[in-house]
């Protein structure tokens, strides 16, 4: 080989070699990024969390692999919400998933980036959409209503506590439908010719008092509110609701798991799932104006038969042949 071309060549080489690094940039620029705000805290989420990834990979995206994914946690702390939410925008990602009350923070922040909400209260009424139907606007995601299911709720617990006084309805402050909540609860005692005590909580430092606050008005058992917050916190919930003997109802079976006594609702687990489902179509090109919000259609009823026990209490054969499960 000549001295030129060898030259040539040598120069060639490296000069591809050199493209390898903005080749690379290139390729890693090109994984879309996916913004994740949650008002609760990051690890009693977790299992609702790889819930969410599994619900990308159906749709064919991998964290890691050809999706990024920026978590941000509010731990309990709504005040956080418009720092946290204004950080993601500006990384400008492809998509923000929230649950409902950082939803509403980033739809504040942004009417351009798309958002999958997921909602355990009417998302209409709450103002994330104008129609469930033809959302509208940058928002789409998961409906499931728990807020509404009081009266099931206490239908189920006084079939297992029949002789229940008064009722203790423990609430999030700071939820967006804390007001539907509180009449829901209202309607459903009145209902059932039941009196109720609501306490209110607005931080973890809360619930040792809201407990005291219900078993000093002679509650003979415990309906809890649909929350994020309450959610990350169950573990605390339970621990109270035992050992203030408070026969207790919960939303969604991650508290029965915990040990909590029932709950009636949909499988959030489910829900979470659908939300990575959405997610991916998202980034495939559908705009979220487009994608109907997704509402659940099946509710489960959990029973902890272990936790009934500790209570003293004797599950009926009827109520037993209604549980889509028991947790033994």
């Amino acid at each position: 080989m000549k001295r030129r071309d060898f030259i040539t060549t040598l120069l060639g080489g490296a000069a591809t070699l050199s493209a390898w690094p903005l080749v690379a940039r290139a390729q890693q620029a090109a994984v879309p990024l996916v913004g994740f705000l949650n008002s609760a805290s990051a690890g009693p989420m977790m299992p609702l969390t790889r819930a969410f990834l599994d619900g990308l990979r159906e749709g064919g995206f991998v964290e890691g692999s050809n999706v990024a994914i920026e978590y941000r946690w509010a731990e309990g702390q709504s005040a956080q919400l418009p720092a946290l939410a204004s950080d993601l925008v500006n990384r400008n990602p492809a998509v923000i998933v929230a649950n409902a009350n950082a939803a509403l923070v980033v739809k504040e922040a942004t009417a351009t980036i798309p958002i999958v909400f997921i909602s355990g209260t009417d998302p209409v009424k709450a103002g994330l959409v104008t129609s469930l139907n033809r959302p509208g606007g940058n928002l789409t995601g998961v409906a499931f209503f728990t807020g509404s299911l009081g009266p099931k709720r206490l239908e189920l617990l006084q079939q297992l506590v029949p002789n229940i006084g008064v009722i203790g309805v423990l609430l999030d402050a700071n939820q967006s439908d804390f007001e539907d909540q509180l009449n829901d609860a209202v309607a459903a005692a009145r209902s059932g010719g039941r009196k109720i005590q609501v306490a209110k909580v607005q931080s973890e430092h809360d619930f040792d008092s809201a407990f005291v606050q219900i078993v000093q008005s002679g509650s003979g058992a415990l309906l809890v509110g649909n929350s994020p917050f309450f959610t990350g916190q169950r573990q605390k919930i339970v621990a109270l609701a035992a050992s203030h003997a408070l026969p207790a109802s919960y939303t969604q079976r991650e508290y029965v798991a915990a040990g909590g006594l029932m709950s009636y609702g949909p499988s959030v687990t489910a829900e979470f799932r659908q939300v990575g489902i959405y997610t991916a179509r998202i980034l495939k090109g559908q705009k979220p104006a487009d994608l109907p919000v997704d509402q659940a259609t099946r509710f489960e009823f959990i029973i902890n038969l272990k936790t009934a026990k500790a209570l003293g209490l004797n599950v009926p054969p009827t109520l037993l042949a209604l549980a889509d499960e028991v947790i033994e």
